[in-house]
């Protein structure tokens, strides 16, 4: 992969010189009021507790109590306390967040919906974008930090519905050693370590490393997860005025991924009448099978993830009040997979005269072989100055990316489908492709598996960008925030097709031809609040903000794809109004927030014809959200939140694969996929002796849509977790986590059509955990 080397001038010299202009604005004056300074690793220098004040994130210039702006934290003793493991564990524990499911189109990984919208790819590594599709782990992350509503001034493209920010652990003062050795039901084994060592000289050196492996819980001969990282760091200049960080990041994961139960309607209406099954008894819920069933082909399905991450950060203080640094990111990942999805399509899983299941359903094939490079380098200055009596505190940077990403797909025995459409299960399917609903069991794998023949995708993404965020006290309890960003965003995308999916040509296969999309544009977003502190210790808030979803947003590793029909559009516009109010309590111990929103999408690209698409889609989601976190006595923990969300697809288009083509416009005013209306989490911990903590939580969730047609969809559930901690001494203590107590059956991903992931069944770990 290619990546420039050096900047274009016009872009640099109008950098350089925002730069200095604000730098010699800031230093010329004569007396610059002491505000807060603000460093990226204050929250990991922080207290440790559920309640955190501060986002490690220097692109919030203003601590979180003054940021209007709904911001929920997952702090490091949330992460210790409900020992989750993947980022995707770590977001249950906030309200308003759901998971899609992956397939072909959609890659199997993190794809996080906030408030309505994905935000597959608004996720970030230290506030630079890292949205290579991948299964993301935790044990190198001090804390996630999730933003909610639009915010493309803060994040760039994307950010629709808000955004995820990991923070990495890096090298700092002081010597320390912890580390946990965790056994459990299910076969699961990991063990933890992280250490870092204080040389002296300003100069200190961290390492994490990780090794994990565990059965799906509930499940018997299903999915497997195996996994390997470490992550070690080095810090120069400690407590001087210049400093550098360098990192380097590696995981590796080895699994067998389980996609879930086939919903009990195979069509839905407004599709084929002729495979209409809605007069049958089909509700649309998943099929009622036995729980922890397993679809896939164990000894043909696997998921292989390798993801590399270097990193430079230089800073260097210019005043005692401006900051200058850069940070250079090189990532490269690997995403390869192919597993089994029930797929109702083709299936008999109904008989049509008596309504009754028949037993047999289709083996569908997804598979993605996708690797990915990015280069991003990101410049900054970050500070405080006075123009007269008004404080800024602000960050005024430039980000550069460069982005290439190579994909295709596997060939199962020399064809590029399952099967062809006139194929029934089991009919004329092939010995394995159609397996029992009830007790599933493909037998051996005999089949081949190759890349040859496949198409091949190449995309090349560039996106250049300026930014200015400033927090400005216009009085003592008048707060003014502001920011503006440009962007400009251009990918191209060439497909080559294989021997398996030629084109036609004059009516004839061509092999090896090319079909290339391109989409160039620039856009700029923006936003505004406006917080008012009645006392010292509150706030109340307006702000307005805006987001653009340029075509192609996830550079060719993810489900926002580029096409030659729509790659012309222009980017996708929202803005999101919200109202909310901040309150530190119990000594500033405990923190009280309360919201009330909306996002509207009002250009969203939908499909007229097979050859058509335009800017005339409309989405809104309303909402409230409520959060605690914090202490309510020095024995008593809480970390809580609700959310409501009234969501409507208020303009919809048409659906089309190839020629054939579905009116999607009668489900105008249809509830969001993906969206619950209400869904809450609990965790509390409470000191009952000494040397005992006990800890519970619960997650509550409302019924999810997969389909814009309402008609396929998971039921709510509640879910209850426990902990339980005991002191041997100050260095050592034992911690048992159970999670699902009570063995619910519940789903935790609902796809558009064939099927919903169930989640895992009641499960126990204990953990001997140590700090040094």
């Amino acid at each position: 992969m290619a990546f420039i080397k050096t900047r274009k001038k016009i872009v640099s010299s109008a950098i350089a010189s925002s730069l200095s202009v604000i730098a010699v604005s800031a230093i010329a004056q004569d007396q610059i009021t002491t505000l807060e300074t603000i460093h990226q690793d204050v929250a990991a220098e922080q207290k440790q507790g559920l309640k955190v004040d501060q986002s490690a994130n220097s692109k919030f210039t203003a601590p979180l109590l003054d940021t209007p702006k709904s911001v929920s934290v997952i702090s490091k003793q949330l992460i210790e306390d409900t020992q989750v493991t993947t980022l995707s564990d770590a977001l249950r524990t906030v309200p308003g967040i759901t998971l899609g499911a992956g397939e072909g189109g959609n890659p199997n990984g993190d794809r996080p919906f906030i408030r309505g919208y994905s935000s597959e790819s608004s996720m970030y590594l230290d506030g630079i974008r890292n949205s290579t599709s991948q299964n993301r782990e935790m044990f190198a992350i001090e804390q996630v930090e999730v933003t909610k509503g639009s915010a493309s001034a803060m994040g760039g493209a994307g950010t629709v519905g808000g955004s995820i920010n990991m923070i990495s652990k890096v090298a700092k003062k002081g010597d320390f050693l912890e580390g946990s050795v965790g056994a459990g039901t299910d076969n699961y084994q990991r063990i933890t370590l992280d250490g870092n060592k204080d040389f002296g000289n300003g100069v200190a050196a961290r390492v994490a490393v990780m090794g994990h492996k565990n059965e799906k819980a509930g499940q018997t001969d299903g999915a497997e997860y195996a996994r390997a990282g470490i992550a070690p760091s080095i810090t120069f200049g400690l407590d001087t005025p210049t400093r550098a960080t360098l990192g380097y990041y590696y995981l590796k994961s080895d699994d067998t991924p389980d996609s879930g139960v086939p919903y009990n309607n195979p069509f839905s209406p407004n599709t084929d009448p002729a495979k209409d099954f809605t007069h049958l008894n089909g509700n649309g819920k998943p099929i009622d099978v036995k729980q922890g069933i397993y679809y896939g082909w164990k000894d043909r399905d696997f998921q292989k993830q390798e993801n590399q991450i270097g990193t430079i950060k230089l800073e260097h203080d210019l005043t005692d009040d401006l900051t200058i640094s850069n940070t250079a990111v090189y990532n490269k990942s690997k995403n390869n997979f192919l597993w089994t999805n029930p797929d109702d399509s083709k299936g008999n899983i109904y008989d049509k005269t008596t309504g009754a299941l028949t037993g047999n359903v289709w083996a569908r094939v997804n598979s993605r072989i996708a690797d990915t490079e990015t280069f991003t380098d990101q410049l900054a200055l970050t500070g405080k100055f006075n123009t007269g009596s008004l404080l800024h505190s602000f960050n005024l940077g430039a980000e550069y990316s460069d982005q290439e990403t190579d994909r295709t797909q596997y060939i199962i025995n020399g064809e590029n489908t399952t099967g062809s459409s006139s194929q029934t299960c089991p009919s004329t399917a092939p010995a394995g492709w159609c397996t029992s609903v009830q007790n599933p069991d493909r037998g051996n794998w005999t089949g081949s598996i190759s890349t040859d023949g496949a198409d091949q995708y190449n995309t090349q993404t560039k996106s250049t960008s300026v930014y200015f965020l400033d927090s400005i006290e216009l009085a003592p309890k008048w707060i003014l925030d502001l920011g503006l960003r440009w962007d400009k965003f251009d990918t191209e995308q060439t497909m080559t097709y294989g021997s398996k999916n030629a084109d036609v040509v004059n009516g004839k296969f061509q092999t090896g031809h090319q079909a290339k999309a391109e989409s160039d544009t620039d856009f700029f977003t923006y936003q505004t609040g406006l917080t008012f502190k009645p006392v010292e210790n509150g706030s109340i808030y307006v702000s307005y903000a805006t987001s653009a979803n340029p075509v192609g947003v996830d550079a060719g590793d993810g489900s926002e794809g580029i096409g030659a029909a729509y790659s012309n559009l222009d980017p996708e516009e929202s803005q999101t109004f919200e109202i909310g109010t901040k309150w530190d309590l119990l000594n500033e111990r405990l923190s009280l927030t309360a919201a009330i929103f909306r996002t509207e999408k009002q250009n969203a690209r939908i499909q007229l014809d097979p050859n058509t698409y335009s800017n005339i889609g409309e989405s809104k989601v309303d909402g409230i959200e409520l959060g605690l976190n914090g202490n309510i006595t020095d024995k008593w923990a809480v970390s809580a939140g609700y959310t409501y969300l009234d969501s409507e697809a208020t303009k919809n288009g048409m659906s089309c694969r190839g020629s054939n083509c579905t009116d999607q416009t009668v489900f105008n005013g249809n509830q969001m996929p993906n969206v619950p209306k209400n869904s809450a989490t609990l965790w509390t911990t409470y000191q009952v002796l000494p040397q005992l903590q006990l800890g519970a939580g619960a997650v509550a969730m409302d019924k999810v849509y997969g389909d814009l047609a309402n008609t396929k969809w998971v039921p709510g559930y509640v879910r209850y977790d426990a902990m339980a901690r005991y002191n041997v001494n100050k260095n050592v203590d034992l911690q048992l986590n159970v999670n699902n107590l009570s063995d619910k059956r519940y789903f935790t991903k609902a796809y558009a059509s064939h099927y919903a992931t169930e989640a895992e069944g009641r499960s126990a770990v204990l953990s001997v955990n140590f700090k040094y």
